[in-house]
C-alpha cells in the first residue's frame, strides 16, 4: 500500500487533476467529497461501519 498524502499533497494532486476553466466552487466542492473519502476510508480501517444487515434492519423498522 502506498504512503498516505498529507492533506495539503491529496489536494494538490486534485486541483492539478482539475480543468483550467474550474471555479473555485468546483474546487470546493471536489475537496470536500475527498475529504468524506478519507474520512470514509478512516472509519473502514478503524472497524467503524454498520454491515449489510445491521442497514437492512434498520430500514425495515423505519419503513414498517
Amino acid at each position: 500500500m502506498p504512503p498516505t498524502l498529507s492533506a495539503k499533497q491529496a489536494s494538490l494532486r486534485l486541483i492539478e487533476r482539475l480543468d483550467e476553466d474550474v471555479t473555485f466552487e468546483d474546487i470546493i466542492y471536489e475537496l470536500y467529497f475527498l475529504q468524506k473519502v478519507e474520512r470514509g476510508l478512516e472509519d473502514v480501517k478503524e472497524g467503524r461501519t454498520v454491515s449489510h444487515e445491521e442497514v437492512r434492519k434498520e430500514f425495515e423498522k423505519w419503513l414498517s
